[in-house]
């Protein structure tokens, strides 16, 4: 029987992913780096290799005899360096994908990111997968890093791997033992986030994702790539839901984004101690709005209510940090509360004034 490779089972996409090829009956081989945290692999009937995506002969040691390869792997921290994505995300896929041509692989589901979408432009107030890449001036590492390592992908493609691309949007539900996306709903539920700057986010349950990628691999086109979101938040409408679901009082100060990423820069370290980090605050400014229209049009894609992965994540917190969680009925702190105030009546002021 031939066998489907997973990079990053460990991880919260490759995790669902690898259940949901079990449950489809799929013969299933992991790769697993050393020190990985296995939690998420706990009683599931997989091969697990070791495996550097750097190291080439690692790597034809996990393809053998592979017919169809998943790859989740990547580096998706706003905090890590430039020198880090491109290592993990761009070289580690180019690599891997490069044996994979070699070894005569069927499929390949390259598990990119909204990222190398970028946010909506212009006059969209949703971005799809024909808008062209213009996020590069932001900054942002793990955005460059992403649009480059799908780049490679499609490259690689052209030489004749049968490559598919998904693009999942900020993925919610439980499992996210490495903290990934679902590190703001940590933070808010951990009270924090002592300030934002209002954006836009596209949510989208794990399991959803991983049905996405399955449904990329049976009925994807060669060279595509399917944006997998669900439901568009304001940062408000999301830190209010968060609120009402969990208990939590939201955030008591929202900054203007001229005044955010200054004040981030001028902390430096201190900055990222205090859960402020400029690559953060940059990130959270953006329209990461986006329509998913073509996966459920060609691939029959139907993604459930995106209130439910919002519960989720918040009962998995509560169960996996019972002592660090705040309960029910937490408030902020009043000088927080209290600045927050005197923000929005300025606000309201200087409103009336122009």
């Amino acid at each position: 029987m031939a066998v489907t490779l997973v990079t990053g089972a460990s991880g919260f996409i490759g995790s669902h992913v690898t259940r949901a090829l079990l449950a489809r009956g799929d013969e299933v081989r992991v790769t697993v780096r050393p020190g990985s945290r296995l939690e998420n692999l706990a009683g599931l009937g997989v091969e697990r290799v070791t495996c550097d995506l750097l190291e080439r002969r690692q790597l034809r040691r996990a393809l053998d005899g592979v017919d169809k390869l998943f790859h989740c792997a990547g580096m998706t921290s706003l905090r890590a360096s430039p020198g880090a994505h491109f290592r993990v995300n761009v070289q580690g896929t180019r690599t891997l994908l490069e044996e994979a041509l070699v070894a005569g692989v069927g499929r390949v589901v390259h598990t990119s990111s909204f990222a190398a979408v970028g946010p909506a432009t212009g006059n969209s107030r949703t971005a799809d997968e024909e808008q062209h890449f213009r996020a590069g001036a932001l900054g942002l590492p793990y955005v460059d890093a992403m649009h480059e390592a799908e780049a490679g992908a499609m490259r690689i493609a052209a030489r004749g791997l049968d490559v598919v691309v998904a693009c999942p949007t900020y993925v919610f539900g439980r499992g996210d033992t490495y903290r990934s996306s679902t590190e703001i709903v940590r933070r808010f539920l951990r009270r924090e986030i002592p300030a934002y700057v209002d954006g836009t986010v596209n949510i989208v349950a794990a399991q959803d994702v991983a049905a996405g990628l399955l449904l990329c691999d049976e009925h994807g086109e060669v060279g595509e790539r399917y944006l997998l979101g669900n439901r568009n938040y304001t940062l408000d409408r999301l830190f209010a839901d968060l609120g009402r679901l969990s208990g939590v009082e939201p955030p008591a100060i929202k900054l203007p984004l001229a005044a955010a990423v200054p004040m981030a820069r001028g902390l430096g370290p201190l900055g990222s101690m205090l859960g402020v980090h400029e690559h953060e605050l940059v990130s959270m400014a953006q329209r990461w709005a986006y329509r998913s229209t073509k996966a459920k049009r060609l691939l029959g894609w139907a993604p459930g209510p995106a209130e439910e992965c919002l519960e989720a994540t918040i009962d998995w917190y509560r169960e996996r940090e019972p002592l660090h969680v705040r309960p029910a009925g937490t408030r902020q702190p009043l000088p927080l509360r209290a600045v927050g105030f005197g923000l929005r009546s300025a606000e309201r002021l200087a409103s009336r004034i122009i």
